[in-house]
């Protein structure tokens, strides 16, 4: 029980017998650290309805407590705030319960609760992963792992777009330029082997266009006519149409890039429970369409394209269906999500982790689906985030200036490499066990810089900066955790047992306020879930670590002369590593025994 909960009838009961007031809520916050306390209640709302003065009212309710609550030691009160002191056999009895407790925080699934699916990845199988998609898994990965640890069953899925005018490109200019190269002949990921002919078609078809400028057409007319363009138009009808000979260059060209993705996902830590491809989805959604004319909910234009007018929702009309009755993405994505359900009968709601450059895209399809009746439709959420920046600039596909995922996660390794080197961190390890930790630290360094930032706000990444043993990022907590098995090595006593059983038992300052940090840890993982944002749980983190490495350098652990105190604190030591652990497993970063 939190300390809210338990003060929260207390001063209910204070309020009532002192100024014969019901009140249904208290409103607390975290006492402000120039301040004795550990909790602070908000006296404000009290003062409109009392007409009192808030330092009287603040001073007769800390009384109260004091006199009638035993975990409440004394308190003080700054305008209109009470500070309540809460004392030391409070926190003492709260570690001892959570003591034992190896995924202290984590609540268990709630069988009885609709599940939630959590789309994220959705590449192109026309090129690699790249610097853009790698902010998409983290993010929806580790808002899946959040949701799961909050006590919500979870299925973690991606669309896979496999079809359509860019994938034909990629075909076309393997067919044209690539000598039956295969990722075997060439030593190349067939994800990026086929990316590499996506980059050949539009210099191909760049130059096309040149040579037809220069023949006096303009260039809108140069882009539709251009040879290129129009056969890859019609290898998608032929696509379309079932053609033998597309069909198995498509199939052969895309399991290349499964391939790819798969090494590439294992690389970066994420997975998924179910795959959906945009080849068997993008005909879905005509006959909801249809339902819904005969609704009244959609209404058919002169020329049989069908729209939804959401004007007087605040937003626009809305293009449903082609005159030519082919479908948008917007009729896709209604089907696909309706096929969700349909495929798993217990989700009740959808989190989509797609760029903000969608964000309304998605207020129209949600607002489309609670039109249409359905009840999960109020339980969708789009987890929008801003884009990625390198100092070197923007990234295209088409000209091959994007930061390859793959590229991205070796530079990291090699920029661990040099960093730890330059420390002289890792003397001592072997070659093996050095080549591990520079990978976990490189990608813990990626992560959790991504991560750490609020998914709305634009990132400028910064390699070096990520991966600095200082400050707040992913090897400066690694190595923390590190530091603390190493004391966990050096025990060479038992410290499994409760220590803390004396009710009159005195903690250090130091001591108090890492309990008090590790007691938040379960409210943290329920807000983080609350609002889809692993950046609470990277910053908690930090703030776990921040603290800890001040307890280190303030008492003795290992040395401390008194038996009790020394097993009390090398307790207090595993029990911030195991959370630690489990906080960064929510981000999908392995922490390092030693460093």
């Amino acid at each position: 029980m939190s300390l809210q909960e338990i003060l929260t009838p207390y001063i209910q009961q204070a309020v009532q017998q002192l100024f014969d007031l019901t009140i249904d809520r208290v409103e607390f916050q975290a006492t402000r650290r120039d301040f004795e306390g550990d909790i602070t209640m908000v006296v404000f709302p009290l003062v409109k309805q009392l007409k009192g003065n808030p330092a009287e009212i603040g001073t007769k309710i800390g009384t109260y407590l004091v006199e009638n609550v035993d975990v409440v030691s004394k308190f003080n009160v700054v305008q209109g705030f009470l500070n309540i002191v809460i004392s030391d056999s409070y926190y003492s009895q709260f570690f001892n319960a959570i003591l034992n407790h190896k995924t202290y925080g984590y609540q268990p699934t709630n069988s009885d609760a609709k599940a939630v699916m959590v789309e994220y990845a959705s590449p192109n199988t026309n090129k690699p992963l790249h610097l853009g998609h790698v902010r998409n898994v983290l993010l929806g990965y580790s808002v899946a792992e959040i949701l799961k640890a909050s006590g919500k069953k979870v299925y973690k899925t991606q669309v896979i777009n496999d079809r359509g005018i860019h994938i034909c490109k990629s075909m076309l200019a393997w067919e044209k330029f690539g000598n039956n190269e295969t990722p075997e002949s060439t030593g190349l990921k067939g994800d990026k082997l086929v990316g590499n002919y996506y980059v050949e078609f539009d210099k191909a078809y760049k130059a096309e266009i040149n040579q037809l400028i220069e023949k006096g057409l303009t260039e809108d007319e140069a882009k539709k006519q251009a040879p290129l363009i129009l056969e890859a138009q019609e290898m998608l009808r032929k696509w379309e149409a079932g053609d033998e000979q597309v069909v198995a260059l498509w199939e052969k060209m895309n399991n290349w890039v499964y391939a790819g993705f798969e090494s590439t996902y294992k690389n970066i830590g994420v997975d998924f429970d179910c795959n959906y491809y945009e080849s068997n989805t993008y005909l879905l959604g005509k006959d909801v369409v249809d339902e819904g004319l005969a609704k009244g909910i959609f209404y058919k234009k002169e020329d049989n394209s069908v729209w939804i007018d959401l004007i007087p929702d605040g937003l626009d009309e809305k293009l449903v269906l082609r005159s030519d009755g082919t479908s948008v993405y917007m009729t896709q994505d209604i089907g696909t999500a309706i096929q969700r359900v349909k495929d798993f009968p217990d989700v009740g709601g959808m989190v989509y982790t797609v760029g903000n450059e969608q964000d309304y895209h998605f207020k129209v399809l949600f607002l489309i689906l609670k039109k249409l009746g359905y009840d999960w439709a109020e339980h969708l959420y789009h987890l929008s985030y801003g884009m990625v920046d390198l100092p070197s600039g923007k990234m295209k596909s088409r000209e091959g200036t994007v930061v390859d995922a793959d590229d991205l996660m070796n530079d990291m390794t090699v920029t661990a490499k040099e960093i730890s080197e330059e420390l002289g961190k890792l003397d001592g390890l072997s070659t093996e066990q050095k080549d591990n930790l520079y990978q976990m630290i490189g990608l813990g360094a990626l992560k959790y810089y991504i991560l750490k930032v609020d998914p709305k706000k634009r990132i400028l990444f910064d390699p070096k900066e990520s991966v600095d043993f200082a400050g707040n990022t992913g090897p400066f907590i690694q190595y923390t955790y590190a530091r603390i098995q190493s004391i966990l090595r050096k025990a060479d006593f038992d410290y499994s047992s409760v220590i803390l059983n004396d009710s009159k038992v005195s903690l250090h300052e130091k001591e108090k306020e890492l309990i008090k940090i590790l007691a938040q840890f379960p409210e943290v993982i329920q807000q983080a879930a609350k609002t889809y944002s692993p950046a609470l749980i990277a910053n908690y983190t930090y703030d776990l670590v921040k603290e800890y490495n001040s307890f280190y350098q303030s008492v003795s652990i290992l040395g401390e002369a008194n038996h009790d105190k020394k097993v009390f604190r090398v307790q207090l030591s595993n029990k911030v590593g195991q959370t630690v652990k489990n906080a960064f497993a929510l981000l999908g970063i392995d922490v390092p025994n030693r460093m």
